[in-house]
């Protein structure tokens, strides 16, 4: 199970990175300065799950998810191989997490309620058929409740299989 960590801010630069075998150009470089001025360098790989797709330049505002029990190289500024980016938007949410069968976040934030509008999905925007619950999910949502857990009817869940 992968332990989901987060570090959102604004791209400053992207690159690409060099993995020193064939590939050229297929790994890129974002570097991301969040509020306080941290920055942090995302590997993005051809395996990176991009949300909607989106195309994020310079200057976007992303969120950027990694696996916190994967090992990193100790330079600064921190690297970490992005597992799923998000090109923040003020019209959803997005959680990113692992969902157990009651389909509430391992943080233990976010309930899922899920209606027979909720698209369920792979990553390459195929339907997944099987039951969402005991997995890494991004779950792309609007509104939710104020308790605790929050609860939501998501508009989609990309199973991160």
């Amino acid at each position: 199970m992968k332990n989901f960590y987060a570090f959102q801010g604004i791209v400053t630069a992207i690159s690409d990175f060099n993995t020193g075998q064939s590939g050229e150009g297929c790994f890129k470089v974002f570097t991301v300065e969040n509020q306080s001025g941290s920055t942090v360098n995302f590997i993005v790989s051809p395996a990176t799950y991009f949300v909607d797709h989106a195309m994020v330049s310079t200057g976007d505002f992303v969120t950027g998810y990694y696996d916190g029990n994967a090992p990193v190289p100790l330079i600064y500024p921190p690297q970490y191989q992005a597992l799923v980016m998000v090109k923040e938007s003020q019209n959803q949410n997005v959680k990113v997490s692992y969902f157990n069968n009651q389909l509430v976040s391992s943080d233990g934030q976010l309930k899922l309620n899920l209606s027979p509008f909720t698209q369920v999905l792979l990553t390459n925007g195929q339907a997944f058929t099987s039951n969402p619950a005991n997995r890494d999910l991004a779950v792309i949502y609007g509104a939710a409740t104020k308790s605790i857990p929050a609860q939501t009817v998501p508009y989609r869940v990309i199973v991160l299989c």
